[in-house]
């Protein structure tokens, strides 16, 4: 609708046959099984060190691989609004509303807000009308409500002055009933000076569509 990973080699060393040459090119008897007991024994340490070597390695690699997943599946336990739906007009005007907002707080408090929004408002005929796009500046969710805001920076609207000015949403998620409410329910966008995280009640009814609100709490900055 809208435009816009060297595994290490084995440790374990072959080792030849000892061979002693003495008189006649034999060695003694005892010699003989001195030396094959000195191998044996050496064998067996090289075998033993080659395993504990391995084992520690192994060890030592899927400890970062278990963390690096450990973090990267916390990276994904954050708060988010998604979604898109239209909204109920008994006389069949045609008004869409999209989402993709990730995060928790503004920026300058050190939020982790960001996204997109989309949204559309033409008459029934579908003559008259305008789209509008932009970016989150503020995503704050309670349970299944979300507030956002974010700066219009693309529209087709005839009035100019609405790119570059902040609007609000807020969305009621209740599973087939979602409700939305908006900033400028009361005036228009160009003339509205909206805050950060600010928004209207949601009085509007979802018709067809769904939006999704997903509330976690972002952890508490140490020191605080």
């Amino acid at each position: 609708m809208f435009r816009s990973f060297t595994t290490p080699r084995s440790a374990a060393d072959r080792m030849g046959r000892a061979a002693g040459t003495g008189t006649g090119g034999r060695a003694p008897r005892r010699l003989v099984q001195g030396l094959v007991a000195t191998a044996a024994a050496l064998a067996a340490t090289g075998t033993c060190l080659a395993t504990t070597a391995t084992a520690t390695t192994a060890g030592q690699q899927a400890a970062p691989a278990a963390h690096s997943k450990t973090a990267a599946k916390d990276t994904t336990r954050e708060a988010s609004l998604t979604g898109a739906a239209k909204m109920y007009r008994e006389d069949g005007q045609r008004v869409h509303f999209s989402f993709d907002a990730h995060g928790f707080g503004p920026e300058e408090a050190g939020g982790t807000s960001r996204g997109t929004f989309r949204f559309s408002h033409f008459t029934a005929d579908g003559k008259e009308g305008a789209h509008f796009e932009g970016r989150i500046d503020c995503l704050i969710t309670g349970g299944p409500v979300a507030t956002a805001t974010g700066v219009i920076t693309r529209s087709d609207h005839p009035d100019g002055r609405v790119v570059g000015k902040r609007v609000g949403f807020t969305v009621y998620d209740n599973g087939r009933h979602d409700r939305l409410g908006y900033s400028w329910a009361g005036s228009s966008i160009p003339e509205m000076t909206v805050p950060k995280c600010l928004s209207a009640a949601p009085y509007e009814t979802v018709e067809t569509g769904d939006f999704t609100v997903r509330h976690v709490m972002p952890p508490v900055p140490t020191g605080r």
